[in-house]
């Protein structure tokens, strides 16, 4: 296997389950942005983010923009949103001008109060678990 990371921002705890499943499938940590992770080299960095109100968290901006080209080989982000349709718009920016390769964008059922609640639930997380492990193996 390449040199995998994960990292996370969350503020409902979805990102984090997504992140803390995915990890586990791949035997690697997930760390959270907060934290200011130091990643080293990495040849596919799995970032996992919520949309809320149309936006990806400062937080994640901020981690983001911290990124070097020469570091990152490719990205795949893996969003949570109520809409399941939205996406890390303002991440993918911040990587094209860096010119860092978004290989993917995989989306995964949200919730937001009453608005899909109970979303991501163990199958939603399992089917983008199951979609990372193939993008892993491209």
């Amino acid at each position: 296997m390449n040199n995998v990371k994960i990292v996370y921002a969350t503020k409902t705890r979805h990102s984090k389950k997504i992140a803390l499943a995915l990890a586990k499938a791949l035997n690697v940590q997930a760390e959270n942005v907060a934290s200011k992770p130091i990643l080293g080299k990495v040849d596919l960095l799995f970032i996992i983010g919520g949309i809320y109100g149309g936006t990806s968290l400062p937080s994640l901006l901020e981690f983001v923009n911290s990124l070097e080209r020469e570091d990152i080989k490719r990205v795949v982000f893996l969003t949570s949103s109520v809409k399941k349709i939205q996406g890390q718009d303002a991440v993918r920016k911040i990587l094209e001008e860096k010119e860092i390769l978004v290989e993917d964008e995989l989306h995964c059922q949200g919730s937001f109060l009453f608005m899909k609640f109970g979303h991501p639930n163990e199958k939603d997380i399992k089917e983008i678990v199951e979609s990372s492990m193939k993008l892993v193996k491209r």
